[in-house]
């Protein structure tokens, strides 16, 4: 927990939390409802839940995680994640990975290039500690001759472990084709301040669905990638190397195909990790993720795993200029809305007040601190959402949720009005 005091600027805390510690704060068992509106709420008990589901059935698969982090970009909930069992964290830049070596966490996947001459000579300081797991991702060629430039003169302790990462055509980063991969990893094992450290890539940019043409993309470039890595075999040295993608939509089709791999026989499979990097799941949401996740509660078969939605926001209504339209005090600036507006749950008097359904409810449009909010004419025509009453948003996107908050308090279960944690973010 951050020992970092609560002030003024922590939007959404009570007044009376100002100047405390979140321990001291804790200590007084304080209730989500002293909190100011708007609000992103998490639940503990649905976390706790999916962190344990997600590592009882990679574990059962030899699987093991490196969740993303920057998802939250929150060390506590990361904390939540290595307590359950993950190798690491995945994070995006090399300014998260400062911030995460900041805050003591020594098992980290770069899930990208790092080809600042600055960044670099950072990474070469932090390498004298002999229990930081590090590995970055190169693409091509020039990626490798400009980390060997930037490294060039740094009192090295050892060489950087570098993946080798696969993309598509059309796609974002990555090596275009297995070809041209092998070409960039044997460039790599060449290199005498890097080492080839395996094969890496995100399968989630191929797709935004599960129709049967997502899924077929999907699992085509997988295989792609595990021909890459049987390539490669003779080309790793005696140190680890990690097979890696799996984003949090598709990681059961990256299950499938790499459970099939770890059964090859070859040289580095003994001490190859099978990584995926699913960083969503930990909280998953009532939107983009309910559709395209596996292990959705609403749509997973019976004998299939499943994750609760473990965020929600809160706002408060401040207008009402129309029976059937009200206008709540959260917007852009705090709910995300990239892939999908904000679902009315339910509405009440007051935070910490029984609350009702709102089945009919939608939002159809947010500002930068308004959502609208429109009812249909039965619940307009009963004043069931009044000017002074908290409406609960279920949210889609946990990786645009977080960077809107320094703060998120945590309560003990969605019914609970205690707030057991405070969750802080590094964005």
């Amino acid at each position: 927990m951050s020992e970092e005091r609560l002030n003024a600027r922590d939007k959404g805390i009570p007044d009376r939390a100002v100047g405390k510690t979140p321990a001291e704060f804790l200590a007084t068992e304080p209730a989500l409802s002293e909190f100011w509106t708007p609000l992103v709420v998490l639940d503990d008990a649905a976390m706790r839940h999916n962190a344990t589901t997600m590592a009882t059935w990679c574990a059962e698969r030899g699987l093991e995680l490196m969740p993303h982090g920057k998802t939250t970009m929150a060390p506590a909930l990361w904390q939540r994640q290595l307590d359950a069992g993950s190798l690491g964290i995945t994070l995006a830049t090399m300014g998260q990975v400062r911030t995460a070596r900041s805050l003591g966490f020594d098992s980290i996947m770069l899930a990208n290039a790092a080809v600042d001459p600055r960044a670099l000579r950072f990474l070469a300081g932090e390498l004298a500690a002999p229990a930081l797991r590090f590995v970055c991702w190169a693409d091509c060629i020039e990626t490798v001759e400009a980390m060997e430039r930037a490294l060039e003169g740094t009192a090295l302790p050892r060489r950087v472990d570098v993946c080798v990462e696969l993309g598509a055509p059309g796609g974002r980063t990555g090596a275009r084709s297995v070809g041209e991969a092998t070409g960039v990893a044997r460039r790599v094992a060449a290199s005498a301040v890097l080492r080839l450290a395996g094969v890496a890539g995100y399968e989630g940019a191929l797709a935004h669905d599960r129709s049967e043409a997502g899924l077929r993309a999907v699992r085509g470039y997988l295989e792609r990638q595990v021909e890459l890595h049987e390539r490669l075999l003779s080309s790793y040295d005696d140190g680890d190397v990690y097979v890696t993608a799996g984003g949090s939509a598709y990681f059961d089709v990256v299950a499938d195909v790499y459970t099939a791999a770890r059964q090859a026989v070859g040289r580095a499979q003994g001490r190859t990790h099978f990584v995926l990097r699913s960083g969503a799941y930990l909280v998953h949401d009532d939107g983009y993720y309910r559709t395209v996740s596996p292990f959705d509660e609403a749509r997973a078969r019976d004998d299939t795993p499943r994750f609760l939605p473990a965020m929600r926001g809160i706002a408060r209504v401040v207008s009402h200029p129309e029976p059937s339209l009200a206008l709540l005090d959260g917007g852009r600036r705090d709910f995300p809305f990239d892939e999908g507006l904000p679902i009315p749950r339910a509405v009440a008097a007051d935070l910490g007040e029984p609350s009702a359904p709102l089945t009919a409810a939608t939002i159809s449009a947010l500002n930068d601190q308004h959502a609208y909010l429109r009812l249909s004419d039965a619940d307009a025509s009963r004043g069931i959402a009044p000017i002074g009453s908290v409406v609960s948003l279920g949210l889609s996107h946990p990786c645009t949720a977080f960077d809107k908050w320094r703060v998120l308090p945590v309560v003990e279960s969605a019914d609970s009005d205690r707030v057991v944690e405070l969750v802080r973010t590094y964005f």
